[in-house]
């Protein structure tokens, strides 16, 4: 299995690029940005840009866009490819939030359920785009209709360059042990096109399974990769039969304060702090006698009191 990329999935709420610099640090070949409506990049919207903006040695990286206005999606790849200080390697298509607000209004994996509409929507931006066009679905919308395998084949007829194919449906959110490896296995034949798996992928021996079952060209790793960006590393050597050594709590808190001042760095230290929160709880899940301190960490309000409770959760865990 050497040789086979692993990639970030697009999660909203946490893929910015304090998180994709992160993984992208402890071996993810690429990562994708949070998702960005084309709606709001029509309406000029500026926070939308930010969203979408690279930065740094994110060449790798691809910008994913949601909308169901083949119009609209064509805009926003032109529009955000020219206005990109770091020009994006690929624009996605999200065919696979399963978010009600989102489905709601048509986008997303509602788009699993009007196939023609979805293939003019990837024609409209591949017609504009200097880079390739990707899509992101899932198995289908409900247990009752699982097609894509069909989908991945029109996306690819219209000009897809690779799918990636979370093998939940939209009824199945997150839902634990509910990944369709054969859904995704039926996708992968159906296309010449490269198919990317994603979905409960969480060390070397989910990896090792999803690649066996599928014959996937590529890996995508998402919650998995939530304040344990070393995933990527251990994933990489079980693959390859290399040692790998866990990191240390030590080493897991360097990368928390070291994440904590990307997102500082990236959005100031109100938002930063803020943000950091969640981030912060997940690197420090499951470490010993640090419970009450974790509890102080989502009241925190300045990056010094933050830094300051991951100093007390480090000695703890030493004594």
């Amino acid at each position: 299995m050497n040789g086979k990329k692993l990639f970030l999935a697009p999660m909203a709420g946490a893929a910015d690029g304090a998180m994709r610099q992160m993984c992208r640090e402890h071996g993810a070949d690429g990562c994708v940005t949070e998702m960005v409506s084309a709606a709001a990049v029509w309406y000029k919207d500026k926070k939308t840009f930010a969203l979408a903006g690279l930065g740094a040695g994110e060449e790798d990286c691809a910008v994913q866009i949601f909308g169901h206005e083949p119009h609209m999606i064509a805009n926003a790849v032109k529009v955000l490819y020219e206005k990109a200080s770091v020009k994006p390697r690929a624009f996605d298509i999200n065919m696979g939030c399963p978010v009600k607000k989102v489905v709601s209004n048509g986008d997303g994996s509602a788009l699993m359920r009007d196939p023609a509409l979805a293939g003019a929507i990837v024609e409209a931006a591949v017609k504009v785009s200097p880079v390739p066009v990707t899509v992101k679905m899932r198995t289908g919308w409900d247990k009752d209709h699982k097609n894509c395998a069909e989908l991945c084949r029109t996306v690819q007829e219209c000009g897809a360059s690779a799918v990636c194919v979370h093998g939940r449906t939209r009824e199945d959110m997150y839902l634990p042990g509910t990944v369709d490896i054969e859904s995704i296995a039926k996708a992968k034949a159906a296309v010449g096109i490269p198919v990317i798996a994603n979905g409960d992928i969480t060390d070397g021996k989910t990896a090792l399974r999803m690649l066996e079952m599928t014959g996937a060209d590529a890996l995508m790793i998402g919650r998995a990769a939530l304040g344990d960006p070393f995933v990527f590393e251990k994933i990489r050597a079980e693959l390859e039969g290399l040692p790998y050594k866990e990191p240390t709590v030590k080493e897991r808190l360097d990368a928390a304060r070291e994440h904590l001042l990307l997102l500082i760095q990236l959005k100031g230290e109100r938002t930063g702090v803020c943000e950091g929160r969640k981030h912060m709880a997940w690197y420090t899940k499951g470490m010993a006698g640090s419970a009450s301190l974790r509890k102080k960490l989502n009241s925190a309000v300045s990056a010094a009191e933050m830094i300051n409770i991951l100093d007390e959760i480090e000695k703890d865990t030493q004594i």
